[in-house]
C-alpha cells in the first residue's frame, strides 16, 4: 500500500530546511517530490540567461512583470531576515534525496503558466487592488520584525490564505486552489509508481493538497489546470467600449445645439485630463520629464485605441534615456530596499510603463465622471436633445 507524507515549509525558514532533512532521513521515501518546476530549480541553482531589454518591452505585460518582481522582492526580504535564501528547503530536499540515492520529482506547475493564469483570471479591479497592496508592502516589509516560524503555523497560514481569498478571489484560485489540485495530481501519480512518497510543499498548500489526497474523485481534470486562460479579452472590450462611449458623447454634444465652443472644450478636456494624469503617474514612478511629456502627448489617443497603451510609449522614451541593460534583472531581484529597486534603470522603465497606463485609465474614468460638471451643462438635456436630433436627421435621410 502506498504511503504518502507531506512536509509543509516556509520558503525562507531555516527551521523548514532542518525539517526537510529530518523527514527524508526518518521516513526513508522511495521518491521525493518538491514544490518546484524545472525552470525555477534551474534559476535557483544555475546561471540563467536573462531576456534582453527589447524582449521585455515587446512583451508588454508590465503589470504582470511588476507583480512577479515585487513578489520575489518580498520573499527575498523575508528570507534576509531569516538568513535563508528563498527556496533553500527545496534545494536541500533535492540534495538530501540524491545523497540517499533517491529519485526526485518536480511536482509544481510551470511558473509561467501559474503567473499567466493568475494575472489573466483576475478582473481589472482585483489587479488594481493587488498592485496597490504590493506597492504598499514594499514599504511596510522594510524594518518590521518578521516571525518566520509563524509562516509554517497552519492556523496562521490558513488565516492568511483566507484574507488573500477575500482580497483577490480569482487570483487566489490560480495561485492557491489550482496549484493544490496540480500538486495533488502529481503526488498521486508518484504514488501509483512508488510505495513511499515524500512531498515537500509550502505550508499554504498542505490543507488543500491533503483534502484532494483524501478524496481524489474531487480533483479537477489535469488539462484544465494547465490550459491557457480563454476568458473574454476584457482589455480590448473595455477599450472598444471607451471609444464607442467617447464618440457617442461627442455626437450627442454636437447634435444637442450647445455650440461648437462646448464641443471643442470637451475635446480639449479629454486631452488634458488623460494627459495630466498619465504624466503625473509617470513622474510618480520616477520617470524622466521627457517620458512624462510623451505620456501626456499620446494618452488621449491611446485611450481611444485598445491596441495601444500610453505606458508603452513612455517606456520606450524612458529606456532611451536610462539605457537599462539585461544584467539589471538580477540586480532587481537582489535589491534590499524599494529605493534601491527604483534606482535600477530597468525597474524604472517597467514601473513607468505600468503607472503611465494606470494614470491614463484613471484619466479616462475621471473624464466621463466630471466632464459635464466641468462644462457646466446638464447631461440629461444634452444627451436627450442630442440623440433626438440625431434620430430626426437619420429619419430625414432614409
Amino acid at each position: 500500500m502506498t504511503e504518502i507524507r507531506l512536509v509543509g515549509t516556509a520558503h525562507v525558514s531555516q527551521k523548514s530546511v532542518e525539517e526537510v532533512r529530518s523527514a527524508i532521513e526518518e521516513f526513508g521515501p522511495d521518491i521525493v517530490g518538491v514544490e518546484l518546476d524545472r525552470g525555477r530549480y534551474t534559476s535557483l541553482t544555475e546561471e540563467v540567461p536573462e531576456p534582453s531589454v527589447a524582449d521585455i518591452l515587446k512583451g508588454g505585460n508590465f503589470g504582470q512583470l511588476l507583480v512577479q518582481w515585487v513578489l520575489t522582492y518580498i520573499q527575498q526580504r523575508i528570507g534576509a531576515e531569516a538568513g535563508v535564501k528563498p527556496g533553500s528547503e527545496m534545494v536541500v530536499a533535492i540534495e538530501e534525496a540524491r545523497e540517499h540515492q533517491k529519485p526526485v520529482a518536480f511536482i509544481d506547475r510551470d511558473i509561467r503558466i501559474t503567473l499567466a493564469r493568475f494575472w489573466g483570471n483576475m478582473g481589472i479591479w482585483e489587479k488594481f487592488k493587488f498592485i496597490g497592496a504590493l506597492l504598499y508592502s514594499l514599504v511596510s516589509v522594510e524594518g518590521e520584525e518578521i516571525d518566520v516560524d509563524a509562516l509554517t503555523n497552519q492556523d496562521v497560514v490558513s488565516a492568511a490564505m483566507e484574507e488573500f481569498r477575500k482580497f483577490a478571489p480569482r487570483g487566489a484560485q490560480a495561485l492557491i486552489d489550482e496549484r493544490d489540485a496540480y500538486l495533488a495530481h502529481q503526488v498521486l501519480m508518484l504514488g501509483s509508481r512508488y510505495e513511499r512518497v515524500l512531498a515537500v510543499v509550502g505550508a499554504g498548500h498542505i490543507q488543500g493538497v491533503q483534502r484532494y489526497l483524501d478524496a481524489p474523485e474531487t480533483l479537477p481534470p489535469l488539462p484544465t489546470l494547465t490550459a491557457d486562460v480563454k476568458g473574454l479579452p476584457w482589455g480590448k472590450i473595455l477599450g472598444a467600449a471607451v471609444t464607442g462611449l467617447f464618440l457617442l458623447l461627442f455626437a450627442a454634444i454636437a447634435f444637442s445645439g450647445v455650440g461648437l465652443d462646448v464641443l471643442l472644450a470637451a475635446f480639449v478636456y479629454w486631452i488634458l485630463i488623460n494627459g495630466i494624469l498619465s504624466a503625473a503617474f509617470t513622474l510618480l514612478a520616477g520617470g524622466h520629464p521627457f517620458s512624462a511629456a510623451t505620456a501626456f502627448a499620446v494618452s488621449w489617443m491611446t485611450s481611444l485605441n485598445p491596441l495601444l497603451a500610453a505606458g508603452w510609449f513612455a517606456a520606450i522614451v524612458e529606456a532611451k534615456i536610462r539605457k537599462p541593460t539585461a544584467g539589471e534583472l538580477r540586480q532587481i531581484i537582489a535589491a534590499e530596499t524599494f529605493s534601491e529597486m527604483r534606482r535600477i534603470p530597468l525597474f524604472r522603465v517597467v514601473l513607468v510603463a505600468a503607472l503611465a497606463n494606470v494614470g491614463s485609465t484613471l484619466g479616462t474614468i475621471a473624464y466621463f465622471v466630471f466632464i459635464f460638471p466641468i462644462l457646466g451643462i446638464d447631461p440629461t438635456v444634452v444627451i436627450t436633445d442630442g440623440f433626438s436630433n440625431m434620430l430626426q436627421m437619420i429619419r430625414a435621410l432614409f
